[in-house]
């Protein structure tokens, strides 16, 4: 959620040990952003390499792939990324703020890149969220060619807020590989005008910025999976990585350890002032999975990553580990709820930070393994567009549950009913030129 450890964690120290115990995985184991740009593609030169490999035998498809675009918020690969990375976000007024912020961005991003450089590094020197998102993408397209051959064949593409892929180079892709049908699919479940809607704004802004200079990629097809917080093969997904974790325990002890469901907060201002959904999509998802779970273990749903001293929703992750330990608790099962994949939120803020305060309140945490490329959550993964699309197209589709057309948020249409209520409280004009877009009632 937001941006994460790059806004939080620039106050704290560096840990001095990371012992959190996560057992074995399995063998497979956020206005525009005008600074800095990624580094220019020209559409013009790769054209005019195609059309050189077309002359040497090297013919294209006349078909291009359906493109099944994996948005998020991304992370820097290396250490040289970073100040990059927090330019960019700094420089969102969708996330942040700032008065004078054209000139203040890149000041706090250059002030903060040393701490946030010396988090990565203690994660293996940079995220790994962009080899995560490719893995995910190419297995589930892979199965989603199957499920839904009438759209086949199906390419996952990356586009990620503040990190490279960007949405610019995203597009310049899909355009080289001569795309004209495209499901954006946001990789968080839970929607939030805090990364899903920054996203979609942001694929619509550089939509608009293709129309007006007459490219073709411009009128791509789209359409939208913009949540999808109780879909089946999800919920068995945390289901059994949270299974794995409580199998770790003593028979007399496993269903009383308290697990604590945790997901990054949002400030209150966002919640109560503006109406964000996603607390309620996120306590959707604790739901489901406590009743797959049988509710037998007690838990409650907590919230990581706050920064600075005003209201943010409560109780933060950290107070409730405090709070357990005063209590007499000496176990508990941590879950990352609302992200598919590791990345500085789980291998830092979990692994490191909160590791190092449970031990030094006599405590012992376990987390959850992160979903990463599950074979569950890939069949989730492919499930979900595979609905989707034949909702869209009205080829049939028979998946591992019944979900008949229009009965679930994923495959209600172009996009889903909820997409196309705004936020109460929202003034930001480009959401509601957003939504109108991708559900199909404006061309512009």
């Amino acid at each position: 959620m937001l941006a994460s450890s790059p806004l939080r964690s620039c106050r704290v120290g560096l840990p001095r040990s990371n012992n959190l115990v996560i057992p074995k995985p399995s063998p497979s184991s956020i206005a525009h952003s005008t600074q800095p740009a990624a580094t220019p593609s020209s559409l013009d030169n790769r054209r005019q390499l195609a059309t050189q490999a077309q002359t040497l035998g090297s013919k294209p498809s006349s078909k291009g792939p359906t493109a099944v675009v994996l948005l998020n918020l991304g992370g820097p690969k290396t250490l040289d990324d970073v100040g990059d990375f927090l330019s960019r976000l700094f420089h969102d007024r969708e996330l942040i703020q700032l008065p004078f912020q054209s000139r203040l961005a890149p000041l706090i991003a250059k002030r903060r890149t040393p701490k946030i450089q010396a988090q990565y590094d203690k994660i293996g020197g940079g995220s790994p969220i962009l080899r995560w998102t490719q893995t995910q993408g190419k297995a589930m397209t892979e199965l989603l060619d199957e499920l839904h051959p009438e759209t086949a064949p199906h390419k996952a593409y990356t586009a990620f807020r503040y990190a490279r892929p960007l949405t610019e180079e995203t597009f310049d892709e899909m355009a080289e590989d001569g795309v004209t049908r495209a499901v954006g699919f946001t990789q968080y479940p839970q929607y939030s005008c805090s990364t899903t809607g920054s996203s979609l704004n942001e694929l619509y802004r550089e939509i608009q910025r293709r129309k007006d200079r007459g490219a073709p990629e411009a009128n791509i097809q789209w359409s939208v999976i913009d949540r999808w917080p109780t879909y089946p093969l999800l919920i068995e997904s945390f289901a059994k990585r949270i299974e794995a974790v409580l199998e770790t325990y003593p028979e007399d002890k496993r269903d009383k350890v308290p697990i604590m469901f945790s997901a990054h907060s949002l400030p209150m201002q966002v919640v109560s002032g503006r109406g964000d959904p996603y607390p309620g999509e996120v306590a959707a998802t604790v739901s489901k999975v406590m009743d797959r779970l049988g509710w037998r273990n007690p838990y409650r749903l907590t919230w990581q990553s706050q920064v600075g001293p005003s209201a943010w929703l409560g109780p933060q992750t950290s107070d409730t580990v405090k709070g357990w330990a005063k209590q007499g608790h000496k176990d508990a099962v941590v879950v990352p709820i609302a992200f598919t994949s590791d990345h500085i939120e789980t291998l830092y803020e979990l692994d490191i930070e909160l590791q190092e305060e449970a031990e030094e309140l006599g405590m012992t945490l376990k987390r959850a393994e992160s979903l990463n490329d599950d074979p569950t959550f890939i069949r989730a993964m492919a499930e979900i567009t595979a609905s989707h699309l034949s909702a869209i197209h009205g080829t049939g589709f028979k998946g591992s549950f019944e979900d008949a057309p229009g009965k679930s948020v994923w495959n209600q249409g172009l996009t889903s009913n909820q997409m196309q209520l705004r936020c109460p409280g929202c003034i930001n004009p480009v959401c509601g030129e957003s939504k109108s877009f991708f559900a199909g009632k404006t061309s512009s």
